[in-house]
């Protein structure tokens, strides 16, 4: 009788196996759900960043005041009879040992 206890518990220990530990087991579905919740979060970032682009393109696209933006940004553009004023933080005075004079 102990002999065929010990035989069905090793053949439901031996049926569990790949549900649990298999190729498609429990585990397996589990790191999977984590990749494709990870996945899905980098794409929603990625949709964002593209969104952004496509507003700015359409802006470029249609309007002069975008161009004329950008040109301000990235080249320092100034407009005829205009002033630019760039404020910059003062530098900080070299230090210099003790005793030493310039």
């Amino acid at each position: 009788m102990r002999w065929v206890t010990v035989l069905l518990v090793s053949l439901l220990l031996l049926l569990q196996w790949p549900l649990w530990f298999g190729e498609r087991g429990w585990f397996a579905v589990q790191r999977l759900e984590n990749q494709l919740s990870q996945q899905e979060q980098a794409n929603a970032l990625a949709q964002q960043d593209n969104d952004r682009l496509a507003a700015e393109v359409q802006d470029l696209k249609t309007g002069l005041s975008g161009v004329q933006d950008q040109a301000r940004r990235e080249m320092g553009m100034v407009k005829p009879d205009e002033i630019f004023v760039q404020i910059v933080p003062p530098a900080q005075a070299p230090t210099r040992a003790p005793g030493e004079t310039r």
